[in-house]
C-alpha cells in the first residue's frame, strides 16, 4: 500500500519538471528500483492512470530497471551478488561482514516530454 504516496512522489516530480520544461505533455518515466527496495512495479503501474489522470503526464508510460543487489564483504573486499535474496555468506571467504554496494536504489532516472 506505500506504492500509492510513492507513485503520487513520481508524478509530483514529473509534473514540475514538465512545468518547469514547458511541456505539453508527459510521454515516459524511467524508474530505477532496487532488487532491495520494498517497492513492487506493479502496484506503481496500478496507481499510476489513477492518479495522472487529467495531468499532463496522464498517457505517459512508466519503464521499470530492476538493479539487483550486490554485497561487498568487508574481510575480503571481495563484490558477489545477492542471488537467493536472503543473506549468504562471502563466496571468497565465508566471511558474514557484508555492506549492501547495490538494490537499494529507488530513483527517477529520466522524464521525456513533448
Amino acid at each position: 500500500m506505500h506504492e500509492l504516496p510513492i507513485t503520487q512522489n513520481i508524478l509530483a516530480i514529473a509534473l514540475r519538471y514538465g512545468q518547469t520544461a514547458n511541456a505539453k505533455k508527459i510521454t515516459d518515466l524511467y524508474l530505477v528500483i532496487g532488487q532491495l527496495s520494498s517497492v513492487v512495479d506493479e502496484s506503481v503501474q496500478f496507481y499510476w492512470p489513477i492518479i495522472s489522470k487529467g495531468t499532463i503526464a496522464e498517457e505517459a508510460q512508466l519503464h521499470f530497471e530492476r538493479v539487483p543487489a550486490k554485497l561487498l564483504c568487508l574481510d575480503c573486499n571481495t563484490t558477489y551478488p545477492l542471488d537467493s535474496g536472503e543473506l549468504t555468506p562471502c563466496p571468497q571467504c565465508d566471511g558474514m561482514r557484508v555492506q549492501v554496494t547495490a538494490g537499494k536504489e529507488f530513483q527517477l532516472a529520466s522524464i521525456e516530454i513533448e
